[in-house]
């Protein structure tokens, strides 16, 4: 990794994190605006669903087919999750299943680690944030994503990346401008809905890396050491349901259970039923049993 991608890394861990101790200091105490919220709903929603649907299950994982400028709107949405550019974030992930928790995964907590707390402290640090400073982005990108570097369309969007980001404070800063037609008022929708946004959403998808491969419920036969967390399962939009995924990659629903809330497989739901969605990845029951661990 070079010292510009550590150094934009940097800034781009840090830098929300600057705000939300900024915006914990002066709005202690106070009400936040109506269009703060509309502002940190809206970019959530999109740049959480652009990670979950579009990044994950749809370009990683091909959990179903749409139209190419539907792929196209979910990368560009995922961008804005500021994570780094599409075709990195997809060949990260495709080599951290080729070889979850073994040597060669980018980012698990169980690999050169030590035994202890001190060592699992090590290994949650790297997975969770760590491993951004080290290997993030490293995959070779023509062997674990050829199809998204052949697409003219992704190479242009992943290129792009950095406009992406500054899309997605942009919008809020709009958002608030429209809602309270202030500058005060569009800042402060800049803040929670750009910044503060952008450092939780950070947050919750390195929890997947960290928490969901160390502590959590197992039920299949699986030789990682991937968990089910469920306290995760809303803010990550059902991926927290991680241990399913990782039994069952290509599916395009991590909850595999009636109790299991997973709202990106919701949203997949309903672009099938718009039409928007085919050929969705389903694992049936009796496949699932058969992999349950004895």
């Amino acid at each position: 990794m070079t010292r510009a991608q550590r150094a934009s890394n940097l800034i781009a861990v840090f830098l929300p994190f600057a705000a939300f101790i900024a915006a914990v200091l002066v709005f202690w105490g106070r009400w936040v605006d109506a269009s703060d919220l509309v502002a940190f709903g809206l970019m959530y929603v999109i740049a959480g669903f652009g990670v979950t649907v579009g990044f994950h299950r749809l370009l990683t994982h091909r959990s179903f087919q749409t139209y190419r400028p539907v792929e196209y709107a979910f990368a560009a949405a995922g961008s804005m999750s500021v994570q780094g550019p599409v075709i990195d974030w997809v060949a990260d992930h495709r080599k951290h299943h080729a070889h979850a928790d073994e040597e060669g995964d980018p980012h698990s907590p169980h690999v050169d680690f030590d035994d202890g707390w001190r060592g699992a402290l090590r290994g949650l640090f790297h997975a969770h944030m760590g491993w951004l400073f080290v290997t993030q982005g490293q995959a070779r990108r023509r062997k674990y994503a050829p199809d998204l570097v052949e697409d003219r369309g992704m190479r242009v969007l992943s290129r792009s990346f950095p406009w992406l980001a500054l899309a997605g404070l942009a919008i809020p800063f709009l958002v608030g401008l429209a809602l309270d037609q202030t500058l005060a008022g569009a800042l402060s929708a800049l803040l929670w809905g750009g910044f503060v946004r952008i450092f939780l959403q950070h947050h919750v998808t390195w929890s997947i890396n960290s928490v969901c491969h160390f502590f959590g419920r197992r039920r299949f036969a699986v030789e990682d050491e991937s968990t089910n967390v469920f306290w995760l399962a809303l803010p990550s939009f059902g991926e927290s349901w991680h241990h399913n995924h990782h039994a069952f990659p290509r599916s395009a629903r991590h909850g595999l259970r009636w109790w299991e809330v997973d709202m990106s497989a919701l949203l997949i739901r309903v672009l099938e039923r718009l039409g928007l969605a085919w050929n969705v990845t389903r694992i049936p029951l009796e496949r699932q049993h058969a992999k349950l661990a004895t």
